[in-house]
């Protein structure tokens, strides 16, 4: 019986499909947004979307290396650069269409609702940390800052939990969306537990079988 063993042609497929399906909902907003897709208060709902597919991008750069760690597919952690780059990017849009077309770039309405309005200055503070972490992405930069590049991309855990808190606050009703979204964060971290000492049992080191290159990779990034 023959057994599926994923190996660098996957690998590139599964990058190209991140892409893919990354820019898919965007390019369909220009369909759907002259059709009334998003009803009666279209900016809203634009926001909305771009927000929480945000939120989707970053839980599933989050699940990258657990998946790989299961099933021991090592080349499957180079989908976690591509995936966060798109995660900021959806989360700058989400920003921008707040700025431009709620607000339509007053800054003193900016600064009051930031100060007024603790879910946006959560957001942004989310916002920032993102664009740390995208800017250091380049593999120039990675290779100069070290193992304090490690340090810096593990406030990626915080921007999860800021992203979930700043869901959570923005809406006026409803819990069980943004409750699901938080609860599978925790889960995500939880798999992490060892990284945050929570667990003092030692674990046995990776099988032998599994490839050099994710454990190089799992044990200097998030």
């Amino acid at each position: 019986m023959m057994t599926f063993r994923p190996g660098a042609k996957t690998a590139l497929t599964l990058r190209i499909l991140v892409h893919i399906c990354a820019v898919l909902p965007l390019l369909w907003l220009f369909w759907a947004i002259p059709k009334g897709v998003f009803g009666g208060d279209p900016v809203k709902e634009l926001i909305h979307f771009l927000g929480i597919g945000t939120l989707r991008l970053l839980l599933l750069t989050l699940c990258i290396s657990p998946l790989a760690k299961m099933l021991k597919f090592g080349q499957l952690l180079k989908l976690r650069r591509p995936l966060g780059l798109w995660c900021f990017a959806w989360a700058a849009l989400h920003f921008y269409v707040w700025l431009a077309l709620d607000l339509t770039f007053e800054w003193s309405l900016i600064g009051e609702e930031l100060v007024k309005r603790t879910y946006i200055l959560v957001g942004f503070s989310a916002l920032l940390l993102l664009l740390a972490l995208a800017v250091t992405s380049i593999p120039k930069l990675m290779r100069k800052m070290g193992r304090n590049w490690k340090k810096l991309h593990n406030y990626i855990y915080l921007v999860a939990l800021l992203g979930c808190l700043h869901y959570w606050w923005s809406l006026k009703s409803g819990w069980v969306s943004p409750a699901g979204y938080t609860c599978f964060t925790l889960y995500l971290l939880w798999l992490r537990r060892e990284k945050f000492g929570i667990n003092l049992h030692q674990k046995s080191l990776p099988s032998a079988s599994l490839s050099k290159d994710f454990v190089q990779s799992h044990s200097s990034n998030p």
